[in-house]
């Protein structure tokens, strides 16, 4: 079977599996919800993934590594990500 989001670049089995656990089955799921809903959706599942798969996700829709996504980029990714409510808070 083939999976189109090992096909990304930076994404492996576990994180594809990851995504696929909360509902993110396509390229085009993962460009909707973008990278920092996709990550944040993983985390609240309870799965113990890194910073690391934030940046990811975003070098794979950019089509780069995630070491090469500008530090600029990065500091807004976490900062976009730490703006969120906590699962329960209301926003």
């Amino acid at each position: 079977m083939n999976d189109e989001l090992q096909d990304l670049r930076n994404l492996g089995k576990t994180s594809a599996q990851w995504l696929h656990a909360v509902g993110i089955h396509s390229v085009a799921d993962l460009r909707r919800l973008g990278a920092v809903d996709a990550y944040r959706a993983v985390k609240n599942r309870g799965f113990r993934a890194s910073k690391v798969l934030l940046y990811a996700i975003e070098g794979a829709l950019l089509g780069v590594h995630w070491n090469d996504v500008p530090l600029e980029r990065k500091q807004a990714l976490n900062e976009a990500f730490e703006a969120l409510p906590a699962p329960g808070q209301k926003p």
